[in-house]
């Protein structure tokens, strides 16, 4: 069973830097050549990575007490 926890939360890992890396805010290369930093609403795929990410890291933690806790 610890194994099967483990393997998920690798895997879930990897999908959250995924969801975090296709995310752009204004802190990338974009704003250093004059890229537009004020905020804007979600809509369409982006909403879809914020909402992904936000249940993804939810999930991660909740493995990470589940693995904590089986390994006891």
């Amino acid at each position: 069973m610890s194994l099967v926890v483990n393997i998920l939360q690798i895997v879930i890992s990897i999908l959250l830097v995924i969801c975090i890396l296709l995310q752009n805010k204004g802190s990338g290369l974009g704003s250093a050549f004059g890229g537009q930093t004020s905020y804007q609403t979600k809509r369409g795929a982006q909403k879809f990575l914020h909402i992904a990410t936000i249940v993804l890291a939810i999930l991660f933690i909740g493995i990470g007490i589940a693995n904590l806790l089986l390994s006891k």
